[in-house]
């Protein structure tokens, strides 16, 4: 931006006002002179009149001849330097006025509206960029000498000001003008005090975040659609002026008259008068701020009768103005009748025991047995109403709930296909064997992405945050992507590094692993690199590679949600674009600082920068399960697995018994008490899923268990549960733990782990 105030000079040479100055200065001297001049001739003159001594008088006179020729000589000079003073003056004002007329041009030229006000913020000079938002609006453009706040006052009331919006992270003030186009204002104080204005037009990017924005919601409406469309509950959004805005196919499938949607209707038209009258006031209740929960008998379409547990819960804006509520039914139309069938079997119960009371005093036995009876009905009273209180909780147990189901049969899929390729069927049928394995990696890997960035999104995942070796993690990692390099015709190279950090190692190394996996999907036949660098109390974790790079303009782009930069010309993959989107969930949690570096052609390196930590003294840095490298000492290795999935029970027995192992597999503790000797007969290794039937764990059936033995057997804890607590619980116990889907490799590596302690 070009400066408007004045230096002290110009190319050296002195301003119009020094210039003036020095001129007024030289002609009083010349004038001073001039009148020394003419009295020393008047006194040359005046003199003669009284006739000194001829002598005397001529020395005088050459004495006054003398200082004539200086003073003249003197006043000579003066007038030379008057002369170039009145020249520089000359070119000194032509420079100005062409440096003026070229700032002007320059301001003219400016793409933006350009507003120049003086130390008092008084107008001094626009360009006709900002002239014309105020044509467009019909509006007389302030004049020089007007007032900032009177401009600022005559564009809100002129309505050339439709809205102004402050942003925190936006440098200025954001408006949008009468002719729909959006200006960032942005103001520069002067070194005399005065202020430069500057508007430029961000309509374009105002349109394209506008876009960007709509797309994103587009996007998480089809995923909120594609869960709620699977959930047997009523889900629907219903906004302030009482219009369904949202709705799931059960919601839709119930409520839709004759086929028509009930999407953009209101309630009083979705519903019966009759039946929107009894639903109005927990409707105005709900909008009034409070959440609502209460049961109604429906006619369906058909006339088919049913109970519906209703809950209304507020959305409130910034401001904390209800802007809506949600809504979940759910049909509790048999847990209805058994309530009314236990309340009529309670009141015939009372009936009856107040009859045999009076008529069968003596037989105080069976009083005590119907007494019982009665007890009991009570208690599944209280069962029934415990149940209708935790319904209320059901929804935020969902995801666990979707997380464990949907795992369930992958892993046991896995554990089947591992067990497969260790036998020999021939080519044809061991390539199918790795095209089923491979497909269930790419299951496995999108659905473990979908489920973690929904698990981020929704805060259930928390940090758990320790001072930890490196050592270990880093060797893990490497061990385990050097496999999968190889199988790419790549060469992963690492550097270990043993410092120690303050960080969450679970959700470091998922980070760590998010950027090895991409590095190895778009490297193709090159190098990777894994390591460390030190940086004053922090640590820089590095995966560099020399893949096809990503341009400059897209390097922010990659961590958003769904966006995948794939050169031109390579093979589309199955990703989802979410890896780097989880990357920067997992550091913002964190609080660490992830970036990227690219050139296009060469490669890129993807960084974490963690900080230093410091070990306890008397807590060893942390071990994974996975430390050992496989070996081939498994055979005979004494193997019980509990999982009440018998498909994952089968698919673990033919796994392990592949490799040698004896297995011994069952639902519950129950169960494996049934086939062994839980207290004496020999095991290398308990292996139980965390989830069983019944409300039991497989912490608790190992508890059993081991509380039998003389000495306890050791345990590998299998979950979907990637709870902290849960974590922190079994690392109390002393207990190995997985997360599932099992991977095989890492499944041979406990058991090689365990055989040797």
């Amino acid at each position: 931006m070009v400066s408007l105030t004045s230096p002290a000079s110009m190319n050296g040479q002195p301003l119009p006002d020094d210039k003036d100055r020095r001129i007024a200065e030289l002609e009083a001297e010349n004038q001073r002179l001039r009148s020394i001049r003419d009295a020393l001739i008047v006194r040359v003159e005046s003199g003669a009149g009284h006739k000194p001594a001829p002598y005397a008088a001529f020395e005088h006179s050459v004495i006054l001849a003398e200082q004539v020729r200086e003073r003249t000589e003197a006043l000579n000079l003066a007038m030379d330097e008057l002369k170039a003073s009145h020249k520089a003056l000359s070119r000194a004002r032509e420079e100005d006025e062409t440096s003026r007329q070229r700032l002007s041009d320059a301001i003219e030229n400016i793409a933006d509206g350009f507003v120049l006000f003086d130390c008092d913020h008084r107008l001094i000079q626009t360009n006709s960029r900002f002239r014309s938002y105020w044509r467009h609006a019909r509006v007389s453009v302030p004049k020089a000498g007007t007032h900032i706040d009177a401009v600022k006052a005559l564009a809100e009331s002129s309505g050339l000001i439709v809205e102004e919006h402050r942003q925190e992270d936006v440098e200025g003030v954001l408006f949008l003008l009468s002719n729909g186009r959006w200006v960032q204002m942005t103001e520069r104080a002067t070194r005399e005090g005065g202020l430069v204005v500057l508007y430029s037009d961000i309509t374009d990017v105002k349109n394209s975040e506008m876009a960007r924005r709509i797309k994103a919601l587009e996007e998480s409406e089809r995923w909120i659609r594609v869960v709620t469309d699977h959930v047997p509950a009523l889900i629907a959004y219903v906004g302030a002026d009482l219009t369904v805005q949202f709705c799931n196919k059960v919601y839709q499938a119930w409520y839709g008259r004759n086929g028509v949607s009930p999407l953009g209707k209101r309630l009083e038209q979705v519903h019966s008068d009759e039946f929107y009258q009894r639903l109005l006031p927990q409707i105005l209740e709900v909008l009034d701020g409070h959440s609502v929960n209460f049961e109604f008998e429906e006619t369906g379409e058909h006339g088919e009768q049913r109970y519906m547990l209703r809950s209304y819960v507020p959305n409130r804006d910034e401001t904390g103005e209800v802007t809506g509520f949600f809504v979940l039914i759910r049909d509790i139309t048999e847990r209805r009748k058994t309530a009314i069938a236990l309340e009529q079997a309670y009141d015939d119960l009372e009936h009856r025991v107040r009859e045999r009371t009076a008529a069968l005093t003596g037989l105080n036995q069976q009083l005590r047995q119907e007494i019982s009876e009665r007890s009991a009905v009570e208690a599944r009273l209280r069962e029934a109403k415990q149940e209708a209180e935790q319904a209320n909780l059901s929804k935020t147990k969902f995801l666990a709930a979707v997380s464990h189901d949907l795992l369930q049969p992958l892993n046991a899929a896995r554990l089947f296909t591992s067990a497969l390729l260790e036998q020999s069927f021939g080519p044809k049928a061991e390539s199918l064997v790795r095209s089923v394995s491979t497909s269930l990696d790419d299951v496995e890997n999108l659905l473990g992405t979908l489920v973690d960035i929904s698990k981020l999104d929704a805060g259930v995942i928390t940090p758990d945050v320790t001072a930890f070796d490196l050592r270990d993690l880093l060797n893990n990692i490497a061990r385990e992507f050097r496999q999968m390099a190889l199988a790419e015709g790549q060469r992963l190279d690492f550097v270990p590094c043993s410092a120690v950090v303050q960080s969450d190692s679970q959700l470091l190394a998922r980070i760590l692993r998010n950027f090895l996996t991409n590095a190895i999907r778009y490297t193709g036949q090159g190098r990777i690199l894994l390591g460390c660098r030190r940086e004053h109390d922090h640590v820089l974790l590095q995966v560099w590679d020399t893949g096809p790079g990503i341009p400059a303009d897209k390097l922010t782009e990659i961590f958003q949600e769904f966006k995948r930069i794939r050169p031109k010309g390579a093979q589309a993959d199955k990703g989802l674009g979410l890896g780097l989107a989880i990357v920067d969930k997992i550091a913002r949690m964190l609080g660490h600082e992830v970036s990227v570096s690219s050139v296009e052609g060469k490669g890129s390196v993807f960084s974490v920068r963690v900080p230093l930590g410091e070990l306890q003294s008397a807590q060893p840095a942390p071990r994974g399960p996975h430390l050992p490298m496989l070996d081939s000492g498994l055979k005979g290795a004494r193997v019980w697995v509990i999982d009440n999935d018998l498909a994952i029970c089968q698919g673990m027995k033919t796994l392990l018994e592949g490799w040698g192992c004896r297995v011994t597999t069952a639902v519950s503790a129950e169960g494996l008490a049934g086939q062994v000797d839980v207290a004496r007969a020999p095991v290398d290794l308990i292996l139980a899923d965390y989830h069983l039937d019944n409300d039991e764990n497989g912490v608790d059936a190992v508890a059993v268990i081991n509380a039998q033995r003389s000495q306890p057997a050791p345990v590998l804890m299998i979950t979907a549960n990637y709870t902290n607590e849960l974590k922190q619980h079994i690392r109390e116990l002393g207990y190995l733990l997985m997360n599932k889907p099992v991977k095989p490799l890492k499944l041979r590596s406990v058991l090689n782990h365990v055989m040797r302690c």
